[in-house]
């Protein structure tokens, strides 16, 4: 990766016509515990709770680590690798072997939803999916207990696809103005981590589902009213009041609805104040780029200077506009991710459309299994400003360029402010909002709805964020942080009293210190 960036960058991508292996190159994922216990050496990433389960009498025998190769299609990771026919097989028996007893599901991250995936595949009949029956799932699980799940996907995902940028870039670019868009290592930096990670299918499942339904419009959002600054206190109101009764606030009001926004001013103006020119069917003029950028093309060299300006003059997107947004920009890639994923919402789970695998991992176009004995827990970190909403600019007209960035410039005079660098932030764990992590369980399923017709029990955990005091402590054993809370002491032993039986009543039902219910509320969907 150090070494030979170039060479890395090329085995690290997939096929951008069949999101799947490039010809002569063959790149597969590690097998068994060893697969993800640590990120690098010293830097654990299952490890601390492996070890934990180990103590209470877990061993290679019935725990099972379900490694799968994250850059494909979930779809695509039983037709190339079997990974899902692996998944049932291992879980069947385990379940055989260790006297009946049902199977605790801990995926994480992305593995969350590609689990919601499987237990749809399981279920539904060959060719499509496992063949396992409509009562798989209440045979052999027991609970599901999902760390930082993206169940309804992450702003965060639309950066990185639209601009290969995100707050830790953008701040990046602000502190060393021009390293990125160097030939870093011998290459142009932000346009080959475009240019890999758009061959990718697995980062189109990470665009937020929805729409404005669940993520706001131009004038709402159900977070409205977040401080960061209040948080802090236990609170989420925006404004205080003084000893004459007037309000104090804090910093501007966000309007997370507008998940991008090009200007500050068009991020903070009255929607009947702003001027919109449609982008949808613009003409995308003459090639912006030239032979010399044969190496790093982007879809962005094929838009001409009149796809890139429809795109800013359209001014503001929510979250239901931005995916015809990156439908406009990377038509070729949304085309190959659309035949994996799906991102609306069911008007009727019973048309026969949605037995189809696209709709599997989205909680939005899907039901649960018929396992009213199962339960479902997400459990995710909170109290980290976590990226919601963009403002972006044009950037300069310039030979293989990415012609929109991040506006580092904008940003709350106040520090306890939810806008910085560009980036307009809410609680959650730093890389999923707790919104996302937690609407399902806390409304979506809660109780006999649509998306649970058998009435799965739901829960939700929250682990308010303590960063360690000093060096010593290494990444804590409180923090709320989307990987280093998998060495969070209270999700541990959470985890491992399910593991040895508990259900969620026994440790509490819900904990939470957002708003995420009264988040929830303000949602208005069908159930």
């Amino acid at each position: 990766m150090f070494c030979r960036p170039s060479c890395w960058v090329q085995h690290m991508s997939l096929d951008n016509k069949t999101g799947m292996d490039p010809p002569g190159i063959r790149v597969r994922p590690v097998t068994g515990l060893v697969a993800a216990d640590y990120f690098a050496p010293g830097y654990f990433v299952w490890a601390v709770l492996i070890a934990n389960l180990a103590r209470v009498g877990y061993e290679e025998k019935n725990m099972y680590m379900a490694a799968y190769d994250w850059r494909l299609g979930f779809q695509n990771t039983e037709v190339r690798d079997q990974t899902l026919s692996r998944i049932k097989s291992n879980i069947e028996l385990m379940v055989a072997t260790n006297g009946g007893n049902k199977a605790v599901i801990i995926p994480h991250s992305m593995g969350v939803p590609y689990f919601l995936h499987f237990m749809k595949w399981v279920e539904a009949p060959a060719p499509m999916g496992g063949g396992g029956g409509p009562d798989w799932c209440a045979k052999h699980i027991k609970a599901v207990m999902n760390i930082g799940g993206p169940f309804l996907g992450v702003p965060k995902a639309v950066a990185g696809l639209f601009s290969a940028e995100a707050k830790d870039i953008a701040t990046a670019r602000a502190v060393a103005p021009g390293v990125l868009d160097s030939d870093l290592f011998q290459i142009q930096t932000l346009q080959n981590l475009m240019r890999m990670s758009r061959t990718w299918d697995s980062t189109m499942s990470m665009i937020p589902k929805g729409g404005d339904t669940i993520w706001g419009g131009l004038d709402w959002s159900p977070e409205e009213g977040y401080a960061p600054s209040k948080r802090k206190q236990g609170k989420n109101d925006t404004c205080t009041q003084n000893e004459s009764g007037g309000g104090v606030c804090e910093a501007t009001q966000a309007s997370y609805g507008r998940m991008v926004s090009f200007g500050r001013d068009v991020a903070e103006a009255p929607s009947s104040e702003i001027e919109r020119i449609e982008f949808r069917g613009a003409v995308k003029g003459n090639s912006v780029a030239n032979n010399t950028c044969r190496d790093v093309w982007t879809e962005y060299h094929d838009m001409g200077f009149g796809g890139i300006k429809a795109v800013a003059e359209y001014k503001v997107y929510t979250a239901g506009e931005v995916v015809e947004l990156l439908e406009f920009v990377a038509p070729k890639m949304m085309e190959r991710g659309s035949a994996h994923f799906s991102y609306g919402i069911a008007e009727d789970l019973d048309d026969p459309k949605y037995e189809h695998f696209k709709y599997w991992s989205n909680p939005l176009e899907t039901k649960l299994p018929n396992a009213p004995d199962m339960e479902i827990y997400s459990l995710y970190g909170v109290g980290i400003p976590t990226e919601r909403a963009y403002i972006y600019k044009l950037r300069p007209a310039a030979e293989c360029y990415i012609p929109f960035q991040i506006d580092t410039s904008a940003k709350d005079k106040n520090e306890d402010g939810c806008l910085k660098d560009g980036v307009y932030t809410v609680d959650g764990d730093e890389t999923v909002p707790a919104l996302s992590a937690g609407y399902m369980c806390a409304k979506g399923w809660r109780g006999k709805t649509r998306f649970n017709p058998s009435g799965i029990k739901t829960y939700v955990r929250e682990y308010d964020h303590n960063p360690p005091s000093n060096f010593l402590e290494g990444r804590g054993t409180q923090s709320g942080a989307h990987v280093d809370i998998m060495g969070n002491y209270q999700l541990i032993e959470d985890v491992i009293r399910v593991a040895a039986g508990a259900k969620g009543e026994e440790l509490g039902g819900d904990q939470v210190h957002t708003g995420i219910f009264e988040w929830s509320e303000k949602i208005k969907l069908k159930l």
